[in-house]
């Protein structure tokens, strides 16, 4: 059996969902903010040659919020998650099989987001469950 692949990153804040799309008439397009997040998330990781991933994933994810302003963990989740999906860090959010996100204390100025992703182990089933969800217990 292969060594599992993990990789740990610091990324810039991401823009939230309310700044990651703007309505063009009847369009709707990435918005300015969206687009330069995802450029500079593609060249970082062409730079540091980040190979993507080809099975289920799981991804642990920090925010560091750049300031005290109130924010909804969810709103920052769909910028990161599309910019992984467009960088080629995995083929599609399909391959996410456990998410787990924890909001942080601000990081002023910029703020930050630690990202963890890894090979998804499903360490939570045993032999004896594999089949049944929680809610069937």
């Amino acid at each position: 059996m292969g060594k599992e692949m993990t990789l740990e990153l610091e990324l810039p804040w991401p823009p939230s969902v309310n700044h990651y799309y703007r309505h063009v008439g009847p369009r709707v397009l990435i918005s300015r903010d969206g687009r330069k997040f995802r450029e500079r998330v593609v060249a970082r990781f062409r730079q540091d040659h980040t190979r993507g991933f080809a099975s289920p994933v799981e991804l642990f994810i920090e925010l560091y919020p750049p300031d005290n302003r109130r924010r909804d963990v969810d709103n920052s989740l769909k910028c990161l998650l599309d910019t992984f999906t467009h960088a080629g860090l995995y083929n599609d959010d399909s391959q996410i099989c456990k998410l787990t996100v924890i909001k942080r204390e601000p990081m002023p100025p910029d703020g930050m987001a630690y990202i963890r992703i890894s090979e998804w182990k499903n360490e939570d089933r045993t032999a004896d469950d594999a089949g049944k969800s929680s809610r069937n217990s």
